[in-house]
């Protein structure tokens, strides 16, 4: 009991410690002190006694001394991620002073901007969403130009380009990918900045008013964004987790990023960036190819001429997550692949011209280390409990909870106080895992032969195809699991033990759990569940009209699509039959016509779901334009109250996916004369909210 009294003047200290805060020096500082005192005793108790004694050529010394070693990789990435996290900025009242100061000078004194969306192979339902929302940017029209990089030189692209009034730009090859792609266009171009977006990006309307300001200091030649997603990524949707767990990407975007920036160390993520041209031309006139993480070789390329990398963590653009786990991996894989690269070419973190703490932080360890030490330490429990040998030699279990323990808590504890909203370690562990398996032969390969390996874009939308079980993550958890489980069961009787160090094994035996219930939720995550809905669905509670053959009715939006919508009729409203066509007047939009598909209950109401007809054009553009441009909408998602508990439920509960209607889209569906007569009408005029309510 008295071994424990570390751990629970830890955990009191971490209830009653207020999170952390960039005005609170004196209490930073002394979490600091206590986290470093801790680690330091804790690493020299585990060199000098557990490590040192294994002397000699053996597996045993060799186990030993790989899991020590490992061990002190991921307790550098703790180390790093504490520096970061210690400097965070937070640039939003920046961005208001800017936004101000460029809505009050004359149009014609703003500098121009080109907007280089780069394709390749997206289909239609992707591009379109991106053009519109780049066309909707608030910017003087003669000011801003919009180009679309099409890598895949696609007729029916350069005929839809010409249609919305967009500079379709080819080449004669596909050299350097997406880099070279860019690098042709900005030698036919010649705007003072350049919007860099990937094809399923959709800017927010004030993004160029947000964040342009920021050039007025001449140090800056980059102004980043982070990546926020109107969809959810296959780790959220497998385990019906929509609305509790974060995507795993926001703990980077929200917290890294920002640290980063305060160390003048944020790069460019290679969309939702703003690039002065003439701090291109200072590094050469090109974004450089040595590796296809181009963007963070733009970034020390501009470091090393003292130019800096500006960040602004607001939802300003909101793109297309992979929807399947196929396409998680590709892009997974590219980007390890391309951050180990980095390693080898002398524009990378280990060639001349950078500061120690640049590389630092660009190095790519966490990459090597998640791909390499993860699945040990999923694999040691195992290794002990099946072959006796012990990762940690002479350790009694009063040492490890006086040292190990406590060491791992005020981890934990310490990462918590500085990200008290963002850390969450059981989700950030299964993702982890879940990339390491796939992502280990993908780094050790690139290490042993860092180029000549394929460019594959992530099939996004149409094109994603639907998702399969990876076969090879369930086999690899699925065996650790069974090995696991096997040792476990060998030593629980003492007449099959084969450990001989009886005082490790309880707590190697709560290691061994808590790795089966993290395989579990690997496992779970690696079963897709079936996706029926085509496009994504968004909360807006708004006033519209309902536009019928026998007159007007007033109604209260609910969610919306693309494809459709569920609203709240005023009155008795009710449909003659499931097709009946209607018009809906939007705000912002007009009249969109539509089939009334299904009826339903929302809350004490009778609600009608309508699906939308809606053929490319300007009434579609608009609609898109209200959806992905809105800097307040968010996907409509059910929530739940333990994010952890409800993790663990999944794992064993019965998949019930029929919690959402199939959504047809009947792109062929002409709507009815007397709805069109209503729409040419009204000219489908794009009236204001407040007008419909009245």
């Amino acid at each position: 009991m008295e071994a424990l009294i570390p751990v629970l003047l830890l955990v009191v200290l971490a209830i009653l410690s207020p999170a952390w805060s960039s005005d609170a020096k004196l209490r930073t500082t002394a979490m600091v002190i206590g986290f470093s005192a801790i680690l330091a005793n804790y690493l020299w108790w585990r060199l000098t006694a557990t490590v040192l004694p294994a002397r000699g050529l053996s597996f045993g010394s060799f186990f030993v001394w790989t899991v020590f070693l490992a061990e002190l990789w991921l307790w550098f990435e703790t180390l790093q991620l504490a520096l970061i996290l210690l400097r965070r900025t937070n640039r939003s009242k920046e961005a208001d002073a800017h936004e101000i100061r460029l809505r009050t000078v004359p149009p014609d004194t703003l500098p121009t901007v080109d907007v280089f969306i780069a394709s390749y192979n997206e289909p239609l339902d992707v591009l379109e969403k991106t053009i519109a929302g780049a066309l909707s940017l608030e910017w003087p029209a003669n000011r801003l130009h919009v180009h679309l990089l099409d890598d895949g030189r696609r007729d029916w692209l350069r005929d839809y380009c010409a249609e919305r009034g967009v500079n379709h730009l080819t080449r004669d090859d596909n050299t350097h990918a997406k880099a070279g792609n860019i690098n042709a266009a900005f030698k036919r171009t010649s705007s003072e900045f350049i919007l860099v977006l990937d094809a399923d990006f959709v800017p927010q309307r004030r993004m160029l008013m947000r964040a342009v300001g920021f050039f007025n200091d001449p140090k800056i030649g980059i102004v980043q964004m982070p990546h926020h997603f109107f969809n959810h990524n296959p780790l959220q949707t497998n385990l019906d987790m929509r609305a509790s767990l974060p995507d795993e990407q926001r703990f980077f975007f929200d917290v890294i990023q920002p640290g980063r920036d305060g160390w003048n160390c944020a790069f460019c993520c290679g969309s939702n960036g703003i690039i002065r041209r003439t701090a291109m031309e200072e590094i050469g006139g090109a974004m450089p190819t040595d590796s296809i993480t181009e963007d963070m070789l733009l970034t020390m390329a501009m470091l090393r001429k003292g130019i800096f990398t500006r960040y602004l963590g607001e939802r300003l653009a909101i793109g297309l997550a992979p929807e399947t786990l196929d396409a998680y991996f590709v892009q997974r894989a590219r980007w390890a692949q391309g951050a180990v690269q980095l390693l080898y070419t002398p524009k990378g973190p280990l060639g001349p011209g950078l500061r120690p703490i640049e590389r630092l932080l660009f190095n790519p360890s966490h990459w090597l280390s998640q791909s390499i030490c993860q699945p040990l330490a999923m694999a040691t429990p195992a290794i002990f409990l099946l072959t006796g040998l012990p990762p940690l030699l002479n350790a009694s279990l009063e040492e490890i909870l006086l040292y190990q323990v406590p060491a791992i808590i005020s981890a934990m504890l310490f990462v918590q106080f500085l990200a008290p909203r963002e850390f969450a370690p059981v989700s950030s562990t299964v993702e982890s895992v879940l990339q390491s398996f796939r992502l280990m032969p993908v780094v050790l390969l690139t290490l042993v032969k860092p180029h000549g390996h394929g460019f594959k874009v992530t099939p996004k939308g149409s094109d994603a195809g639907l998702s399969s079980e990876d076969r090879y993550t369930i086999l690899v958890a699925l065996g650790l699991i069974l090995a696991t489980g096997a040792g476990l069961f060998l030593n629980v009787n003492f007449a099959t033990r084969i450990v001989g160090a009886g005082e490790l094994l309880p707590v190697v035996a709560f290691w061994a759990v808590f790795n089966m219930i993290i395989l579990l939720m690997v496992i779970t995550v690696a079963v897709p569940r079936p996706v029926f809905r085509k496009e994504e669905r968004f909360d807006l509670s708004e006033p519209c009209r309902i536009h019928t053959f026998e007159g007007q009715i007033g109604a209260e939006v609910v969610n919306m699509s693309l494809t459709g919508i569920l609203i709240v009729p005023d009155g008795t409203f009710k449909p003659e039959e499931d097709q009946t066509w209607v018009g809906v007047e939007l705000a912002q939009a007009g009249i969109v016509p539509g089939i009334v598909r299904r009826a339903a209950r929302f809350g004490d109401c009778d609600a009608i779901g309508v699906e939308f007809a809606l053929p490319s054009g300007h009434l579609r553009d608009a609609v898109i334009c209200k959806l992905f441009t809105n800097m307040s909408l968010q996907p409509s998602v059910e929530t739940v109250s333990s994010p952890a508990i409800t993790m663990l439920s999944r794992i064993f509960s019965a998949r019930n996916d029929m919690f959402a209607m199939p959504e047809a889209c009947e792109d062929t569906a002409t709507p009815p004369d007397w709805l069109e007569n209503i729409i040419n009408a009204t000219g489908n005029q794009q009236i204001p909210t407040r007008q419909l309510a009245s």
